[in-house]
């Protein structure tokens, strides 16, 4: 398999990271993929947050406790309720930002580098807890953390297709 889908395949989650930092280049590389993903209504609700001082991110790894990872980077993934979609669409937010969520893990994995997605969204006391931290708006709703950073671990491609889970035309 060649091309998009081989990275796909690559894409695992990394929790081991080196000290190297992650370029500004490569950040915002991750960004530019993130706002390429699709967005219900065209809307954009995403925001982006991206932690690179090591006292904030040692702020932010005492605060997850599931997701404390040494990485030297993380981007923090949140929908900006003024953004999003209108009346019953509202919560379309969580959809947009977690396909920009997968763009940068993908993207991450394209670039050589390791990732790994820490939901925070909608476990209200981690919500609370990345808001206070970073001071966000009222508006402002975290979703994710994903965590960067140069792998220093190495695991191997793989799928988890399961034909079991696949239905051809209808569900019976």
């Amino acid at each position: 398999m060649a091309g998009i889908l081989e990275h796909i395949l690559q894409r695992r989650s990394i929790r081991r990271y080196t000290a190297e930092p992650v370029s500004r280049e490569d950040l915002e590389a991750l960004l530019r993929a993130a706002m390429a993903a699709p967005s219900a209504m065209n809307r954009k609700p995403w925001e982006f947050l991206v932690v690179t001082e090591p006292e904030r991110l040692a702020a932010l790894r005492r605060r997850l406790v599931l997701g404390n990872y040494n990485a030297p980077a993380a981007i923090v993934v949140c929908g900006n309720l003024r953004r999003a979609a209108p009346a019953i669409a509202k919560d379309f937010w969580v959809v947009d930002c977690s396909a920009a969520t997968e763009n940068i893990l993908l993207a991450a994995a394209g670039l050589g580098l390791g990732s790994v997605w820490i939901g925070v969204y909608p476990v209200r006391a981690m919500m609370s807890l990345v808001a206070g931290l970073f001071k966000l708006p009222r508006h402002v709703a975290p979703l994710a953390v994903v965590w960067v950073g140069h792998p220093a671990e190495d695991k191997p491609p793989r799928t988890q297709y399961d034909e079991t889970n696949v239905h051809w035309e209808s569900f019976a």
